[in-house]
């Protein structure tokens, strides 16, 4: 399942000149990972983050402070930043960011393992749409992270599919 949506994905790219960036924390290069798996990938994929610590959201990605101490790495607002900060730091047009807990520790009465939150953000010449969305996902680690990717995936085709096509290469 994961490698048909990620050979979707690459077909829509391509096929309007997009380049992809990633920002994952929670699954640890994934989406990255699956998106490679599709051969011709480097076409379409331009770089992907692993930003699994405060430090590393803040540093490379450039996460705020405030917005950490204020939210959490576990936020929308967390996952905005990245997907800003991963655009900005590639030549990608559009981009997704994952931050979440996948357990089996770590959870808070707030914020329960399974807790995985998302951005999409399509870069336009003159307009960006930005989305983001919290999901609680069930399973063990392993079933939270492959329903991330998932749902990391199919927001990418979400946006494609309702955004007017352009090429921006």
């Amino acid at each position: 399942m994961l490698l048909a949506l990620a050979r979707q994905v690459g077909q829509i790219l391509k096929d309007n000149g997009l380049k992809l960036v990633s920002a994952e924390s929670c699954t640890g290069g994934w989406i990255g990972q699956i998106v490679t798996a599709v051969p011709g990938s480097s076409a379409w994929y331009d770089r992907g983050f692993i930003t699994y610590s405060n430090l590393s959201k803040q540093q490379v990605l450039l996460v705020q402070p405030q917005t950490l101490a204020r939210f959490g790495a576990v936020s929308e607002q967390t996952a905005r930043e990245m997907v800003q900060g991963a655009l900005a730091a590639s030549q990608a047009q559009i981009a997704v960011s994952v931050t979440g807990i996948a357990g089996p520790a770590g959870d808070s009465a707030e914020k329960p393992v399974g807790t995985v939150c998302f951005a999409w953000l399509l870069k336009n010449l003159s307009i960006s749409t930005a989305s983001s969305r919290t999901c609680y996902f069930s399973g063990d680690r392993a079933a939270v992270r492959r329903q991330s990717v998932a749902v990391a995936l199919q927001g990418i085709l979400e946006l494609l599919k309702n955004s007017a096509p352009v090429n921006l290469a």
